[in-house]
């Protein structure tokens, strides 16, 4: 079973990460229609989600610094960052539906 490389994790991680940006600005622009009582709780769950985000970042930008062998070990971290991105994502997407 081949591993898979540093480049191609990366690009797929990358991937992922541009999709979700997408899709908090999207859920950003709905958001940005709700009435003002729901603004606070809003900020809230955006500011957490930003935060998880610029975590799975951080976690990438470690991944595209560590040399070959040393990424696998990189990897875990972002995974594990990237879970709870995703968790906090589809939370805050079932609020503002």
């Amino acid at each position: 079973m081949a591993t898979e490389t540093k480049q191609a994790y990366q690009e797929k991680a990358q991937a992922q990460l541009d999709k979700l940006n997408a899709q908090i600005d999207e859920m950003k622009a709905k958001a940005d229609q709700l009435k003002a009582d729901a603004s606070i709780n809003y900020q809230d769950t955006m500011e957490e989600l930003r935060a998880k985000r610029d975590a799975a970042k951080a976690k990438l930008d470690e991944i595209q610094q560590a040399g070959e062998e040393a990424w696998e070990e990189v990897k875990g971290g972002f995974e594990s960052a990237w879970n709870e991105l995703n968790s906090a994502f589809e939370s805050a997407s079932k609020k503002f539906q």
